[in-house]
């Protein structure tokens, strides 16, 4: 395993993580606002359920959108390529 030219203390719903990682500090701290903000969304309809509970619910609802992207990437680079033909 390679070494890790950051590291990167952030803070997620209420707790700090120490992130290790080669992308840049500004990146780090995006994506880490990023997975706060949605933790916090589904706290605030969830509020009865534990931390990990809603972790695990954000989690669920980031790769949602991930998968979504990746297919609409998919559909748009075939697309593309039926374009060129």
């Amino acid at each position: 395993m390679g070494t890790f030219k950051n590291r990167i203390t952030v803070t997620i719903f209420d707790q700090h993580y120490t992130i290790l990682g080669e992308d840049e500090p500004n990146h780090i701290r995006h994506v880490a606002s990023l997975v706060d903000e949605r933790i916090r969304e589904v706290a605030s309809m969830s509020a009865g359920l534990d931390t990990s509970r809603k972790a695990v619910l954000a989690a669920v609802n980031i790769m949602d959108d991930y998968v979504k992207l990746q297919e609409a990437h998919q559909a748009l680079l075939e697309e593309l390529n039926r374009d060129k033909e």
